[in-house]
This record gives C-alpha cells, sequence and structure tokens, in this order.
C-alpha cells in the first residue's frame, strides 16, 4: 500500500512551454532527499491536458526511468475518453509505473452507471493497480461514494483521490471502502484531519514547495498524534488556501519559480499569475518559512 505524502509534481517548462528535463530531475532528486512518499507524473497539477499523447507518455517514462524504484510512482492516465485512458495506462504499465491515477471523466457529465463502468472497462483491460480520482469542482461530475464501494470490488482499483474538501463525504468513503481500498486526501487544507480520521495518505500540491514538512505532518497525523501533525501544519495553512487564488498549477508554479526551483513556463491556455496576487503568495510563503 502506497501511504503518506504523496506530490502531485509539477511539469516544469522553459518560457517557451518546453518540458524542463534537467529541471525535472533535479525536482526528482530533492523528493527523494526530503522523504517524499510517492509521487504523481503527469497528473492535473502537471499540466497533462495540455500534453501531447507523445510528450505524456515520455514524461512517464522519464520519471520511472529517473526514480529507478527509489520511490513508488503513480502516472496519472486518465481521460474522458475511456479509450484514450487505456492507452496512457497500458503504456504506464509497459513503463513501469506503480500505479496510475484515473480522474473521473470530465466535461462529459457521465451518469454513475457511465462512471463505474468507465473505470471497470480499464481494470478489466490493464492488470496494474488503478487510484480513482474525484475532483468534481474541476470535472462537472462527482463520483459518490455508493459507486466507489461498487468500484472497491474490483480487481486493480486500490484506492481514490477524494479532492472535493468536503470531511463528511471523506468520512463516507473511510465507512464503506476502508479495509478494501486506501483512501487519498487530494485537498491539503483538509489532508490532516482525513489523515488523522483513518485516511492512508495525501496527494499534495504543497508537497512541491515543502516536501519534507508535509511528509513530517503525514507520519504525525497517520501515527494519531494530532498536536504533532498541527504544529507542523499550521504554519502551512494560509499557503494550502492561497495556492488556488487562480487554476492550479499557475500559483505553486509561481511560487516554484520564486525559490529558483524552475524556470517560469506554463503552457496555454494558463498564464502567469496575475500581479494582483503576487503580495497574497508572498505572504502565504513568509508565513510557511519558505522566505523572510
Amino acid at each position: 500500500m502506497i501511504q503518506g505524502s504523496i506530490v502531485a509534481i509539477v511539469t516544469p517548462m522553459s518560457p517557451n512551454g518546453d518540458i524542463d528535463y534537467d529541471a525535472f530531475d533535479r525536482l526528482i532528486e530533492w523528493h527523494v532527499a526530503n522523504g517524499t512518499d510517492a509521487l504523481v507524473v503527469a497528473g492535473t497539477t502537471g499540466e497533462s491536458p495540455t500534453l501531447s499523447e507523445q510528450e505524456h507518455c515520455e514524461l512517464m517514462r522519464h520519471c520511472v526511468d529517473k526514480v529507478a524504484g527509489r520511490m513508488p510512482v503513480i502516472a496519472g492516465t486518465g481521460s474522458n475518453s475511456t479509450r484514450e485512458a487505456i492507452y496512457f495506462t497500458r503504456a504506464a504499465r509497459e513503463y513501469g509505473a506503480d500505479a496510475c491515477l484515473l480522474v473521473a471523466p470530465y466535461y462529459n457529465k457521465p451518469s454513475q452507471e457511465g462512471l463505474f463502468q468507465h473505470f471497470k472497462k480499464v481494470t478489466e483491460e490493464v492488470d496494474i493497480k488503478q487510484i480513482l480520482y474525484n475532483v468534481p469542482s474541476r470535472t462537472g461530475c462527482d463520483l459518490l461514494p455508493a459507486t466507489v464501494s461498487r468500484l472497491a470490488d474490483l480487481d486493480n482499483i486500490v484506492g481514490i483521490k477524494e479532492a472535493s474538501g468536503d470531511m463528511a463525504r471523506c468520512r463516507e468513503l473511510l465507512r464503506l471502502c476502508d479495509g478494501r481500498i486506501s483512501i487519498y486526501g487530494g485537498d491539503d487544507a483538509t489532508a490532516r484531519e482525513l489523515l488523522l480520521a483513518g485516511g492512508h495518505g495525501n496527494i499534495s500540491v504543497t508537497a512541491n514547495l515543502l516536501p519534507k514538512q508535509m511528509h513530517r505532518m503525514c507520519r504525525l497525523a497517520m501515527q494519531g498524534d494530532a498536536e504533532g501533525a498541527l504544529e507542523v501544519d499550521a504554519p502551512l495553512a494560509a499557503l494550502h488556501d492561497k495556492l488556488f487564488v487562480e487554476g492550479n498549477p499557475v500559483p505553486v508554479k509561481w511560487v516554484m519559480a520564486q525559490l529558483g526551483l524552475i524556470q517560469p513556463g506554463i503552457r496555454l491556455p494558463l498564464v502567469d499569475l496575475s500581479p494582483g496576487f503576487h503580495d497574497v503568495l508572498r505572504a502565504a510563503m513568509r508565513q510557511a518559512g519558505l522566505i523572510q
């Protein structure tokens, strides 16, 4: 079982939008050194909607090769096309990924039965561990707990990333599915609460900036140390919030560029962070100890 702090790693890009593999490699080494428990490559934080099919596959392959077994690699392989999701999931399995993360099909607005049949088809076609991903604020559909419970009985379904930020929803998933699949947070602001309630890990945007702290917070919370987890997490609260003042990953990439971790680079239709939010992010960075 993959547990702990799982970074939804950004895809570094040069100002012209080309993937910066040198920076990507440095980020991987940084996460290995700072205790990140696993990483998600080519997820939505990694700008997967703007990657070409070839780039998506190459990024997954490159990541698995560079990590070289030092931590689990979860490949983002979801799509609103079931056939495309199968294609990317097969590629991830071929490259040696440890698991795949499949976002609920966006824009199409499938029914609950459509969602069930979509994920069921992928599990039947590709023998690799698969983590469901529910983020209704961005997909336009909501993978309900009853449907997740049905999917939890299928071979290869091993977890769900629940990114609604709704703790009542998370508790319902724990009640229905705990012991059958892992429940991962997908919302940094509520991750500590989920882990203290029995969650198994957090797939994090904030971990792109503070991998050591997010690893420690997750471990303390999973051990039931509420006071210790809060002590680590409290200074990060503003960052958890303000990293979403504009569409992810715009704010986190801006902060990373300010810290010299990556070049400023993002792909249309996303653009650089609006100047009106610069001071807001700097204040959150200061509170988290990233700058003086």
